[in-house]
């Protein structure tokens, strides 16, 4: 038996500058009944991040003019409860300042080649970590 919450009516931001892996990316996220919002490049991303709570992220490791590094810092700096919220989406992870960024940040990662089948469990796994969270800050305040 599962006790892991659906992430139903969930908004999530999409950070993907190619356009099959976010439309992919858009349906998995309906199917779950998320709202999948889409930001194609960093400066569209960064914004989207400063007007609007997002419940988690999907972010293109090799996303078009924006790192991951500058995604947390402005996370960091806005948003910092999105921190442990922030899925990346992978090809594949050989050079060594990708496997520092996920040292560093502890991001969970989504091989491109497996988004069918890891999208909602780990999504699923996100969102029930940020619920016991803030079901802990309640109690605590």
């Amino acid at each position: 038996m599962n006790t892991i919450p659906a992430p139903t009516g969930r908004r999530v931001l999409i950070i993907e500058d190619d356009s099959s892996i976010r439309n992919i990316l858009y349906v998995l996220l309906a199917s779950m009944r998320c709202e999948g919002d889409i930001a194609c490049d960093g400066r569209q991303a960064l914004a989207m991040i400063n007007r609007q709570e997002y419940d988690a992220i999907l972010l293109d490791l090799r996303c078009y003019n924006l790192s991951p590094e500058n995604v947390m810092a402005k996370l960091m700096a806005v948003r910092p409860n999105l921190l442990g919220r922030v899925l990346v989406i992978t090809g594949e992870v050989s050079d060594r300042a990708a496997l520092e960024f996920f040292s560093k940040f502890s991001a969970p990662q989504i091989a491109r080649n497996r988004l069918i089948e890891e999208l909602w469990p780990r999504l699923r796994a996100v969102m029930a970590s940020q619920a016991l969270s803030d079901s802990f800050l309640r109690e605590s305040n």
